[in-house]
């Protein structure tokens, strides 16, 4: 962790010290917590080569497009990285809808459907993780435009690395479904939807252990089964 006089001016808040104040008496977890990620994330890249290389012809024969998609999202600290992930949508989608995907979302390709149903999409992700600009479990990493409305409070979550996973993200898998009769995806995400995901992201920080985090991970997995 950074010391708390090094974090970004807009973080230095009394809401943010809360959270900090927490996770300071957790280093021995935090330090754990990288360690699996490194290690982890390696041997599921090795082990799980000859995956995605087929899901990348798969991609590449299903439409017109590069394999992988590479978006601005926001980590520890406001760091800005581009994420890696499968692409699940025609070649230029985010210059033709909003940023968030609804239900039914007609720039989701066939192969699309198929990974993100299953969340393959998200295995390059561990190349984020190795990088250190992701972790397995944490809060999902939004892209600049809904960060610049988070509330000093929800700032809190960028003391941590943003997450492949989290318990917002199981408790929100069917997002898309809470989107398909927006007038305005992109206000209902900001007003309705993030706010609610937050507060199980800053809860999650309140009872931040390395064994609550393998808890989540054995609970995603689950949830993606279910």
């Amino acid at each position: 962790m950074k010391k708390w006089n090094e974090l970004p001016l807009d973080m230095q808040v009394e809401e943010v010290k809360k959270y900090y104040k927490i996770l300071e008496k957790h280093k021995g977890g935090l330090v754990a917590k990288r360690i699996f990620d490194v290690v982890v994330a390696a041997i599921l890249l090795v082990l799980l080569s000859p995956v995605l290389l087929i899901l990348s012809v798969l991609i590449k024969l299903d439409s017109k497009g590069p394999v992988l998609f590479r978006q601005v999202r926001v980590t520890a600290y406001g760091k800005k990285f581009r994420i890696c992930k499968f692409r699940t949508m025609v070649e230029n989608a985010e210059k033709i809808g909003t940023q968030v995907t609804t239900k039914g979302d007609m720039r989701v390709t066939r192969m699309g459907k198929l990974l993100r149903g299953c969340r393959l999409d998200e295995l390059p992700q561990l190349f984020n993780i190795l990088t250190g600009d992701m972790t397995f479990v944490g809060t999902r990493p939004e892209v600049e435009k809904y960060v610049a409305h988070y509330t000093n409070e929800m700032k809190a979550t960028l003391l941590l690395p943003a997450g492949v996973t989290s318990r917002a993200s199981i408790e929100y898998k069917d997002e898309e479904k809470l989107l398909e009769d927006a007038k305005n995806a992109d206000e209902v995400y900001i007003h309705q939807v993030l706010p609610e995901k937050m507060k199980y992201n800053l809860k999650a920080i309140e009872k931040f252990s390395f064994f609550e985090d393998i808890k989540t991970m054995i609970a995603t997995v689950a949830a993606v089964i279910k």
